[in-house]
């Protein structure tokens, strides 16, 4: 499956970070893309491109139904990723309700391939010198975190309903940074780096990885990932020092010098849950979050780049499309630091 002359895509959430990017690949490739978006929002991430654009809730299952006719391909990747409050009941019902309800009418509806956007955190993290795979067990709903445990319960109702007819191809991205993050979401990190606003590093870390490769990722998964397979699409490993330096770097900021010890940055996220409760206003940092950070999340992409000829690109490439861009928004002032910026992914 490539190119037009195989029907229309539809996106999901293709007006936010990767779905928008993910729009620009499919473009480039030739596909006719169907972009579905939230009633009442635009972010302009989308203005200029040539697509079809419809305007619902995925709660609304006549809207979906009415999406999904006529497709060929669906590309999920929408999703709620709040991490506060801790606990959201209506997550469920986005994350898993409304994402097994879109493959089922997609099914019905004769369309041939779905793929779905989960997480990397879906599967065990690992250390740098063994960084998590495919096969590693869950584990990740010890913090309290719905996002985490929703995405991991869709991924196995998404796996089951995998056909003859109808291909189901999860892909699991780790932490992304790169343009069009029109929000932000993770871009605030870097906006954080580049306002001197991050007193301090933990002794985590994470697989950083570039939206535009997580973008193309997703174009071959859907053009040639096996049904009712995993594909982590990932980026570099590295520790939080390591990789604020780079946002730094490429902001021109004075990095963060202070390691936050465990206990420390616990209490500060505690502080932060403890005071969000009662302002009712989300935290910069809550004791959920704080217990992620103090991990290392590394993941291996080996399977992506056996199977799907995936390329992970660079930290500072992809932060540095994303300063770009948010000076060109007006998020982020000043000039970006050239430097190479690697593959350009089809993400325009």
């Amino acid at each position: 499956m490539s190119g037009a002359a195989h029907g229309t895509v539809l996106v999901t959430g293709a007006d936010g970070f990767l779905g928008s990017n993910v729009v620009r690949a499919l473009l480039k490739e030739g596909y006719r893309v169907r972009a579905m978006v939230e009633p009442a929002r635009h972010s302009a991430v989308l203005d200029g491109l040539d697509v079809e654009t419809v305007s619902g809730s995925l709660l609304d299952p006549r809207f979906v139904d009415l999406s999904v006719q006529g497709v060929s391909a669906v590309v999920h990747t929408a999703a709620s990723t709040a991490v506060w409050p801790e606990r959201i009941p209506a997550m469920r019902a986005l994350n898993v309700d409304a994402a097994t309800r879109l493959a089922t009418m997609a099914s019905n509806a004769g369309t041939r391939v779905f793929v779905h956007v989960g997480t990397a955190s879906s599967f065990a993290w690992g250390t740098k010198e063994k960084p998590g795979d495919e096969n590693g067990d869950y584990t990740s709903s010890r913090f309290g975190l719905d996002y985490l445990d929703t995405k991991y319960e869709a991924q196995g109702l998404m796996l089951a309903l995998d056909a003859p007819d109808f291909r189901v191809t999860v892909v699991n991205p780790t932490f992304m940074f790169g343009p069009y993050d029109s929000k932000p979401s993770s871009g605030a990190m870097i906006l954080a780096i580049a306002n001197r606003k991050v007193p301090g590093y933990t002794v985590g870390g994470r697989s950083f990885a570039d939206v535009r490769a997580v973008a193309q990722g997703i174009v071959a998964a859907l053009e040639r990932g096996r049904g009712g397979q995993c594909y982590i699409l990932g980026g570099q490993n590295l520790s939080y020092q390591e990789a604020f330096a780079v946002l730094a770097a490429v902001t021109g900021a004075r990095p963060p010098r202070l390691m936050m010890p465990g206990a420390a940055a616990l209490a500060y996220g505690a502080i932060g849950s403890a005071m969000a409760k009662i302002s009712g206003k989300a935290p910069r940092l809550s004791l959920a979050m704080t217990r992620v950070s103090l991990e290392g999340q590394y993941y291996d992409s080996s399977k992506a780049e056996r199977e799907l000829g995936y390329q992970k690109g660079s930290l500072e490439a992809a932060v540095t499309t994303a300063v770009a861009w948010f000076r060109t928004t007006g998020m982020l002032q000043g000039a970006v630091r050239p430097i190479d910026t690697g593959p350009s992914y089809g993400a325009g």
